[in-house]
């Protein structure tokens, strides 16, 4: 079979740059477009001086001709840390973004991905979310920037779709953990990780009892790819981890794991943040044959490695 070529917009964030290290181990020639606003060089450095890999600073607000087979749209931040921070930013990337990137897709008649979210479910009213589920989200909120702006980057999927014939995918990532996030991320498992090992106070918002479920990044990986390589299956398909823990559960866990001396305090809960989130991923599990394998604490476990040896870097 002939090589691919395969475009990764996000590759050098968290995970893009573990998307391209599969691609790049199958043997597919993989371009990394990133502006580095919360990617970093060093999650790409080990695969720079491999042949089948180059990097491209761009930003994606911006069209660039590229010839590609595939295409993988992860440009977008996705921290309410960062995708606050300049959100009207954030929008451009999800609307023009991926107008940009259906647009190279149809003209050179690749297949594309859009990295969608399980932010398009809001603060849902139905529990477990499966995809048939319209959502629960507030269009004029500090989050809609981002929650808004992916439900229009699958709108503009399915119309491109419908319109053009191209070929799309679309996948609802749930949160997702691991190596490679960045240190001031600003998301819980990174957030709890990172004040454990330095002994500072874990803040938790609200009463702790709201809920997440947290993938490990190569389960992830590993599904999203999946669905790229299945044939006749647009989406959207949720990809995440069905087991669910509390917030105050997941902070007791990071504190056991890092044998850390930090107290926990609680601080208000920020606008529209979800109470409950967790996927139902029946339809990746007969279609895709995907499941997640790699358990909270085992994951957290690599994760706490890869932060311990960041902050010993930085200190």
């Amino acid at each position: 079979m002939p090589l691919k070529r395969i475009l990764v917009t996000g590759g050098a964030g968290f995970l893009g740059s573990h998307l391209c290290d599969r691609l790049v181990s199958s043997g597919d020639e993989v371009i990394c477009l990133d502006n580095f606003f919360t990617g970093s060089k060093d999650n790409v450095a080990h695969l720079l001086s491999n042949p089948h890999f180059e990097i491209v600073r761009h930003d994606l607000v911006n069209p660039i001709l590229l010839e590609a087979d595939q295409i993988y749209n992860f440009a977008c931040p996705a921290s309410p840390v960062h995708y606050q921070y300049n959100p009207v930013k954030t929008v451009k990337t999800n609307v023009l973004g991926t107008i940009n990137m259906l647009g190279l897709a149809k003209r050179v008649r690749a297949r594309i991905l859009q990295a969608s979210t399980s932010e398009v479910y809001g603060d849902p009213n139905e529990h477990p979310q499966k995809e048939s589920y319209w959502g629960h989200v507030n269009p004029i909120g500090i989050r809609s920037c981002y929650d808004e702006g992916k439900r229009v980057a699958e709108t503009l999927m399915m119309d491109y779709h419908r319109q053009n014939g191209v070929d799309i995918r679309i996948v609802r990532i749930f949160n997702t953990y691991g190596p490679r996030m960045a240190v001031n991320d600003g998301r819980v498992v990174s957030n709890f990780i990172v004040q454990a090992l330095r002994n500072q106070p874990i803040t938790i918002y609200g009463d702790g009892k709201q809920t997440r479920s947290f993938c490990y990044v190569s389960d992830l990986i590993e599904g999203v790819w999946r669905l790229m390589s299945t044939e006749g299956l647009t989406g959207p398909v949720n990809i995440g981890n069905p087991n669910e823990f509390t917030i105050r559960e997941l902070a007791d866990t990071v504190v056991s794991l890092t044998g850390s001396r930090s107290e926990i305090v609680h601080l208000p809960l920020p606008q529209d943040d979800p109470v409950q989130r967790r996927p139902d991923i029946s339809l990746a599990k007969e279609k895709l044959g995907w499941q997640p394998q790699v358990p909270l604490k085992e994951g957290l476990v690599r994760t706490i490695e890869y932060f311990e040896k960041r902050l010993s870097e930085t200190n």
